[in-house]
């Protein structure tokens, strides 16, 4: 295992434990879809159409089996409003989903890193492509 700048090497069964809670997490978090929708839900309570255009990209029916999937395991609660014509329905993160926090705050923080890291990396190779063409 690779060793991770300012923190100490995992001894076999801390690696080993670690791996079992990542792995853990994936399966219930893991995917392209599952934070993405979580993070759409934490300003308050959306319609199925409404997360469809927040979350671009996804299908109506990977976004229906991705609610469901968070909806089993506690994520988020399916609201409906049977009272009003037409019916509505709605999606909520939960208390649960809020346990999450620290996690989205740093795989942000992580994201805007790398994006700025690659940008910058290939704005240096367009310079060095473009000083080895003058020559």
């Amino acid at each position: 295992m690779a060793e991770i700048k300012n923190s100490k090497k995992l001894s076999q069964p801390e690696c080993v434990a670690s791996l079992n809670a990542v792995g853990d997490a994936f399966y219930v978090i893991g995917g392209k879809w599952k934070l993405r929708i979580i993070i759409a839900l934490s300003d308050g309570a959306k319609r199925f159409n409404e997360l469809q255009r927040l979350v671009e990209g996804i299908s109506a029916r990977v976004l229906s089996s991705e609610l469901k999937d968070l909806e089993m395991n506690g994520f988020v609660t399916r609201n409906v409003h049977a009272d009003s014509f037409p019916v509505v329905v709605e999606y909520e993160a939960t208390g649960y989903a809020d346990s999450l926090r620290d996690v989205l705050k740093a795989l942000t923080a992580w994201g805007t890193m790398h994006r700025k890291r690659i940008r910058k990396q290939a704005e240096f190779e367009r310079q060095r492509a473009s000083n080895v063409s003058r020559k």
